[in-house]
């Protein structure tokens, strides 16, 4: 595992500068890794989701072989702008989800055609990512660092790397952003 690692790091920095075979070389490397986050963020939202695992996945790698300005410093930091960028694609598909049921688009469908949908893990992504978005005008570190554990599904101590913080703090932290939220979350509905 520790010669992966090290491999992926290695990949990174190349990918950084501008070699690109080490993209290349690099997905097949992070492939299983992505589709573990993927498929975390997906067992949270509903059942009959539109988007399933495999898409998340290749959207998210569209959107990372666009970021030529990031500077990966290792593979804690390349996943954690993976799940960051998987989060915003769930969120947009939540808010279109939402923006539909209110009438974006209309079209006629028999009552027979129509599966019953629940927008409410849709309305929960939403309502979560306002409250993130309070949380970061007031501390940015504690919004970040719940995107890294909540979404990027990042350890304690791989979230205290990345922070460049210590492990006590970033459980210290964690805690206070969890009761923050949930009281944020809870006064909106």
């Amino acid at each position: 595992m520790e010669s992966s690692s090290s491999n992926i790091t290695e990949l990174l920095i190349q990918w950084n500068d501008g070699n690109p075979n080490a993209l290349e070389n690099l997905m097949p490397l992070v492939e299983s890794e992505l589709r573990r986050i993927a498929h975390r963020l997906m067992r949270r939202e509903n059942h009959n989701h539109t988007l399933q695992t495999s898409a998340l996945v290749n959207e998210a790698y569209l959107k990372l072989v666009d970021q030529h300005s990031s500077n990966y410093r290792n593979r804690v930091h390349f996943y954690a702008l993976a799940a960051q960028i998987m989060r915003r694609i769930l969120l947009n598909h939540a808010r279109d989800r939402v923006a539909q049921k209110r009438g974006g688009s209309f079209e006629r469908v028999s009552l027979e055609a129509v599966e019953p949908l629940s927008f409410e893990k849709s309305r929960e992504l939403i309502a979560l990512d306002e409250a993130l978005k309070h949380l970061a005008e007031i501390d940015p570190v504690k919004s970040r660092l719940v995107e890294l554990r909540y979404f990027g599904g990042l350890t304690i101590e791989e979230t205290a790397e990345v922070l460049n913080i210590a492990p006590a703090t970033v459980s210290k932290y964690w805690q206070l952003a969890r009761a923050w939220l949930r009281r944020e979350i809870t006064q909106e509905n």
